[in-house]
């Protein structure tokens, strides 16, 4: 049937896989490095791949700052038999290196009174950054509001706020005298000066729009009509031409809400235009980090394939899904009207959609809102109908172990657009989240396993956006978290990202520090 295989090819590019293998891990012995013998079987690599080699073949992961360890140097070693703490010293190139144990983690760090050596250019002593930050807030409910547009009035600046409302935005101080912008379906929008919130903790309020039945005039409003419209404005709401976007991207694999992997990166994404769907849209890395922790005796150990991907793929008005591929999917959906709504004081029509109840394949379900004047796509909110997301696990799962069993039981997509100073719409958010149960042959219980990944839009750049040449093009099919990279602190310091919720920051820390922090975690004892 064409709207099953319509949705098939969907879902395998919306995907993220996850690849479960069993990693026994040692159990923590204090002290000092464990005497224990490995065997090096690559004798050229980067520092970084070559210590990643060392933590498959010892099940322990290093933690060090990026000033310490150039992860990009290239060395040569001698194939064969070392003891750990030998095999350290001849991949760093230094003996002097203060190294102790904690848990299942080695640190490396300097003697006190060495200095590290920078291994990134300095900046300008003149640049300064102003800091916006604070926590959005309903109201009426003083609830937190995730995911509400962040940016500089007039410029392509911007974030969004997180699961718990915060935000953090770093702008040049030549932006003081701007206004900072707060935009959300359903709420007023809320402008402050840039210069009353720099250096201070707000908290912002919005107030919900209620529109009264005196404002409305009453007439039918027919779904189908409103999709075929906003299809047809398609070329004119969104960039005719190509543009780069400077993305943060995050992933995420919790399992037990204790075992955590963490990858972030900055992205420049080169966006073909819409007026070819065919276009492929490329990425190129920029910076990238990598928090790894795991859990004494957890032998559950997953990857997160295509994210980046699944993040291009989920530019819905590019990419056209099965739910607005009318001419040939829409007898599978049923489309309804069901609410008026507003933002940045335009009407917005809320249209939902669900697969009727004779289709019984795993499709989706969801919320569109579209602008009621110029018919562009605002957001998009959709997930795999629940009562069939169990059979649509093998679509998700690339590789698994013979030992566990995963069964999907969520999976769900929010997509926002925002419009520029000139009334085009870019991509502005996406979020991805997966959720399975994961249990283990021969046992009762099941355990929790969640991956997440989400991408936000922090500059546009329309200016001859060219295609990147082929050697700097990052393959968007691959397991992300391994690419190798440098660390550099002080480009973090200064570049825009969405803060991490507050459940994030607390499995992260475990006496390692925030994410904010330089250090480089090695994840290592991944097997393919």
């Amino acid at each position: 049937m064409k709207r099953v295989a319509g949705n098939i090819y969907f879902q395998l590019f919306v995907m993220c896989c996850a690849l479960l293998v069993t990693m026994p891990l040692h159990a923590d012995n204090g002290g000092e490095v464990p005497d224990i013998s490995i065997r090096i079987t690559i004798s050229k690599g980067t520092r970084y791949q070559l210590l990643r080699h060392v933590s498959e073949q010892s099940g322990y992961f290093f933690v060090y700052d990026s000033k310490i360890i150039n992860n990009d140097e290239k060395v040569k070693i001698r194939k064969g038999k070392y003891s750990l703490l030998e095999a350290i010293y001849v991949i760093t190139g230094n003996r002097n290196l203060k190294i102790s144990l904690l848990g299942n983690h080695i640190l490396l760090n300097l003697p006190i009174g060495e200095k590290a050596i920078s291994h990134t250019p300095k900046k300008a002593a003149d640049e300064r950054i102003l800091v916006l930050r604070g926590r959005v807030y309903d109201g009426v409910v003083k609830e937190v509001i995730p995911y509400v547009s962040v940016g500089i009035t007039h410029t392509t600046l911007g974030t969004v706020t997180n699961q718990s409302g915060e935000f953090k935005l770093l702008i040049p101080d030549s932006l003081l005298h701007s206004s900072l912008k707060f935009s959300y379906v359903g709420y007023n929008n809320q402008e402050l000066a840039v210069s009353d919130l720099a250096g201070r903790y707000a908290e912002i309020v919005l107030q919900p729009k209620i529109i009264s039945l005196q404002e409305v005039v009453v007439r039918a409003v027919n779904p189908l009509q409103v999709l075929e419209k906003m299809q047809d404005a398609r070329r004119k709401n969104y960039s005719s031409v190509p543009v780069y976007l400077t993305s943060f991207y995050r992933e995420v694999i919790e399992h037990k809400r204790k075992n955590i992997d963490l990858t972030e990166a900055v992205l420049k994404v080169y966006k073909t235009d819409y007026s070819k769907s065919s276009g492929v849209d490329q990425v190129k890395l920029v910076k990238m980090r990598r928090v790894f922790r795991k859990q004494e005796k957890d032998t559950i150990f997953t990857k997160m394939k295509s994210g980046i991907k699944s993040c291009l793929m989920l530019d819905v008005m590019k990419n056209i899904p099965d739910f607005l591929n009318l001419e040939e999917n829409k007898e599978a959906f049923v489309y309804r009207y069901t609410d008026i709504s507003e933002v940045d004081k335009r009407r917005v029509y809320v249209i939902s959609f669900e697969q009727r109840e004779y289709v019984d394949e795993p499709l989706y379900k969801g919320e569109l809102y579209v602008d009621a004047e110029n018919y562009a796509l605002l957001e998009a909110h959709f997930e795999i109908n629940p009562l069939y997301a169990k059979r649509a696990t093998d679509l998700f799962v690339a590789k698994r172990s013979r030992e566990y069993k995963l069964i999907l039981k969520r999976a769900a997509y929010t997509i926002s657009y925002k419009p520029s100073s000139d009334g085009i719409y870019y991509i502005n958010h996406v979020r991805g989240e997966l959720e399975f149960r994961v249990r283990r042959r021969r046992h009762f219980f099941s355990t929790p396993l969640n991956l997440w990944f989400e991408m936000v839009t922090c500059q546009v750049d329309a200016k001859e956006a060219k295609p990147f040449p082929r050697a700097e093009r990052l393959s968007t099919r691959n397991v992300f978290s391994e690419t190798e990279h440098d660390y550099d602190a002080d480009f973090w310091e200064h570049f825009n990202i969405i803060l991490p919720e507050e459940e994030l920051r607390s499995l992260i820390m475990n006496n390692l520090g925030e994410v904010t922090t330089t250090f480089d975690l090695d994840g290592g004892g991944a097997a393919e």
